[in-house]
């Protein structure tokens, strides 16, 4: 999970749906990895997508459930060759639980960023970028708790399950 300190993104509601489908528009093999913590509820949500995509996307789609360490899984996205790649993770970015925001990598520079992850996610993207050529974003979504325990909070949940929803019908079978 990202935490950016003391720094409101904007308010503005975007169309998730649109900003995703100009952004898989010319893509030819695409990785999906969900990061995120099983035992610090909405922290998951970004795994919980992923197993949820399971079955829903095309072969030309590779789900990653990174858990804590992305890093883990750089060889096998390198192997796999794609063209775009898509983090889904939790951030605390001063917007409504559940609400959705996709960044570049190099907007990740322009926020004081604190990260759960053994590797920060902005130095991740740089090394794949330059390992792949892919194009790379975050999918962010802002949770509502992230205590010790199972399962997601209802409104992250909903989110979840929408984004579940835009992703299986544009990266469908």
């Amino acid at each position: 999970m990202l935490y950016f300190d003391g720094v409101s993104l904007s308010k503005e509601k975007s169309d998730i749906k649109k900003q995703l489908k100009n952004w898989f528009s010319d893509a030819e093999k695409i990785v999906i990895a969900g990061i995120g913590n099983p035992i610090r509820m909405d922290d998951y949500v970004g795994v919980f997508i992923v197993q949820s995509l399971r079955g829903k996307v095309s072969d030309k789609i590779l789900l990653i459930e990174c858990e804590t360490v992305p890093e883990s899984y750089i060889q096998q996205i390198i192997d796999f060759n794609p063209t775009h790649i898509l983090l889904i993770d939790a951030a605390i970015l001063g917007l409504k639980p559940g609400e959705t925001k996709l960044l570049k990598p190099e907007e990740l520079a322009n926020f004081p960023a604190f990260t759960t992850h053994m590797l920060p996610l902005r130095i991740f993207c740089e090394y794949v970028a330059k390992m792949t050529e892919a194009k790379i974003s975050l999918l962010l979504i802002e949770p509502e708790k992230t205590d010790f325990g199972e399962g997601l909070t209802a409104k992250v949940e909903v989110s979840a399950r929408k984004i579940v929803e835009i992703l299986a019908k544009l990266l469908s079978l």
